[in-house]
């Protein structure tokens, strides 16, 4: 294989995947159906992706909204329980017995009563001290007073404002085991290292968080006597998570954990709570999340979002515990399982993905349907179509749809009619033709053979009359005239046969490659000499660089030299004749034109210049086959011959020759 047919056999390689393809039919409901499939499935997983997303936020939303409502009713039952051991704390600060014993120096009547209401109110501590913050009474510890409580925050800042006053605070391990040693037993936390907790050094908590309240005690001449005070320790307390959980969340099991939990934090160490270890124990000690401390702990923002709690993801709300002094010293928490609200999305997108599902298979059926009852009328239109292509101009359509395939049908059906009308048109027209080809093919015949028998004995005339016109004897006037006429008559039907056997003879052309320019310069010196030119100018507008084209030189110098002779004949002897070539604009071909000045020809005229016999010269002077040989011979060079006449202006004849030989074989002279 040569290099020259290499790239032509890869690029047939290449092509012939087209017709293949070109080949596969798909039939038109296949490709509604398909379209009507892409176009549900687009919309489909359009629909699904912001369908999914649009759910999960909800749920979100939703479940965010819920556990910061949960967070405003755990608050609120938090500060319940603060109210509570206020309202005790001060309504013993104001009873008269208590006064009284402390006026008296009654103690053991005031310890034995604050120990009836401190058992009563379920309270951890319960205490007086006197108006410079010595402990007159313990009722944990009654053996153990008179040691200062005035770096209590409460107590010194009810002894200093004189009125009761009432916060979570944080109370060291010493100050609690004075008040009771089992409290400082129940404040100890070990501390227990916690995924995503930020780090800590720190192994145990001795120091507990209590709901404290503190009252000032007055005489009756309200002078200070002391404080009451009193309080719950959080620590390993349960009742107050507890509660929120039964409260907000009604206890609900799912899937084996509590749906709710809520938790109380010192610092970041979980004090009290309800959140299970792996165990099943409270996750006593365990911390909360380094993220989580940062924005409530240490910015002092609410955090309401996802968080990991101990062991397990939840939707959580925190929110900061501050002291007396606005100071952040915990953190209260509620949070729901987030493994529900996953479920539940799972669920909700399972459903939306089933009802889209079954909406693009009803939607499939419909589309199917509907595809079918316009496949119906189109299949109808197919078969008329076949038959009026397999010659069947009778084929009509029926449709009744009242729609484009309506109006589509009944252009079909007079599309079918008016081809049946042309084709009847073209049938009579045909055999008229035919009828005629037939008859001016005899004439042509008999033309030709009354041309070949006239021909001999005309030439005898010819010869003959010349003979006499010599001869010396004839010589007078009537008689030289006599056959002078006999002559020029003689001369003239001897030109009509020669007209008649060229036009029924004409030869297939011996095309070689010829100069178009250098022919039209012979054509020229031919006739310009000739008396008929002498008053004639022509003008010669020859394209130099033209290509050689195949053509039958002898033939076409007969066709340049009739045009030549016919312009100068319609401008009577005088005028300008313009000869000019040029090369096609579509490269093809070669372009002679032949401009006159002469009268033109009348559109009338136009229309039969070509047919044999025909002429608009005086009757003696044409033949009329002139223009209908140049016209064969053009035809038989695969050309074109126009013509473009105004009257009183002039006449333009075109000839185009080609340069190309369409497969013709020429001779290379």
């Amino acid at each position: 294989m040569t290099s020259a047919t290499k790239p032509i056999s890869e690029q047939r390689k290449r092509t012939d995947a087209i017709p293949i393809l070109r080949r596969i039919s798909i039939p038109i409901a296949t490709k509604l159906i398909l379209s009507f499939l892409l176009v549900i499935l687009i919309i489909s997983a359009v629909f699904v992706v912001f369908g999914v997303r649009l759910i999960n936020d909800l749920i979100l939303d939703e479940a965010q909204e819920k556990v910061r409502n949960d967070l405003n009713a755990a608050r609120e039952i938090y500060l319940s329980e603060l109210k509570r051991i206020d309202y005790v704390v001060r309504s013993t600060a104001q009873r008269f017995f208590l006064k009284d014993a402390l006026i008296a120096g009654d103690i053991d009547s005031a310890i034995n009563e604050l120990i009836r209401v401190k058992d009563a109110e379920n309270l951890d501590i319960l205490g007086i001290t006197d108006e410079y913050g010595y402990v007159l009474i313990r009722t944990c510890n009654p053996d153990h007073a008179g040691d200062n409580q005035g770096h209590d925050e409460l107590i010194h800042r009810a002894l200093y404002s004189k009125e009761p006053a009432a916060a979570t605070i944080v109370v060291s391990g010493e100050d609690l085991a004075k008040d009771m040693p089992e409290l400082a037993e129940q404040a100890y936390i070990e501390i227990i290292e916690t995924p995503l907790a930020r780090q800590t050094d720190r192994t145990q908590l001795l120091d507990g968080m209590m709901l404290k309240s503190v009252a000032p005690i007055f005489d009756y001449e309200n002078n200070l006597l002391g404080v009451v005070y009193g309080g719950v320790l959080l620590n390993k307390n349960y009742e107050i998570v507890d509660k929120i959980k039964h409260t907000v969340y009604e206890n609900v099991i799912y899937k084996g954990q509590d749906i709710g939990t809520a938790t109380i934090f010192l610092d970041d160490v979980r004090i009290s709570t309800n959140v299970k270890n792996e165990d099943g124990t409270r996750a006593i000690g365990t911390l909360i999340s380094e993220e989580v401390y940062n924005q409530v702990v240490l910015n002092g923002q609410p955090w309401i979002a996802q968080a990991y709690v101990v062991n397990n993801w939840y939707i959580t709300a925190y929110e900061p515990i501050r002291d007396v002094y606005d100071r952040i010293i915990g953190v209260l928490y509620v949070g729901i399982l987030e493994q529900k609200y996953l479920d539940i999305q799972q669920q909700t997108v399972l459903t939306f993905l089933a009802i889209a599902s079954l909406g693009a298979v009803v939607t499939m059926a419909v589309s199917y349907i509907v595809s079918q009852r316009i496949l119906i009328p189109i299949n109808k239109l197919v078969f008329a179509s076949k038959e009026l292509a397999g010659g069947n101009l009778d084929a009509r359509v029926g449709i009744t749809t009242n729609d484009e395939l309506q109006y589509l049908a009944e252009s079909f059906n007079e599309m079918a009619l008016a081809l049946k009308r042309r084709d009847e048109q073209l049938k009579d027209f045909a055999t008229q033709k035919i009828m005629e080809s037939e008859r001016l093919a005899l004439v042509g015949q008999l033309a030709a053979n009354v041309a070949h028998e006239l021909n001999n004995p005309l030439q005898g005339i010819v010869t003959f009359s010349h003979l006499l016109l010599e001869d010396s004897a004839c010589k007078d006037a009537t008689t030289q005239f006599s056959l002078e006429k006999i002559v020029g008559q003689a001369n003239r039907c001897r030109d009509i046969i020669r007209g008649l056997l060229d036009f029924s003879r004409q030869r297939k052309p011996d095309k070689t490659l010829c100069n178009v320019n250098e022919v039209l310069h012979e054509c020229v010196s031919l006739v310009e000499h000739q008396a008929l030119f002498h008053n004639i100018e022509v003008v010669k507008h020859f394209q130099e660089d033209l290509p050689m084209a195949i053509i039958d030189a002898s033939q076409i110098e007969r066709v340049f030299i009739n045009m030549i002779i016919n312009a100068a004949e319609a401008m009577e002897g005088g005028g300008h004749l313009n000869i000019s070539t040029r090369y096609s604009k579509r490269r093809d071909s070669i372009e002679i034109a032949f401009s006159d000045t002469g009268p033109g020809i009348s559109e009338e005229n136009l229309k039969r210049i070509f047919d044999p016999f025909f002429t608009t010269k005086d009757v003696g002077h044409g033949t009329g086959l002139g223009l209908a040989i140049s016209y064969g011979i053009v035809k038989g060079h695969k050309g074109t011959i126009k013509v473009d006449s105004v009257v009183g202006q002039g006449t333009t004849f075109i000839v185009a020759l080609p340069v190309k030989s369409n497969g013709e074989e020429t001779t290379n002279e």
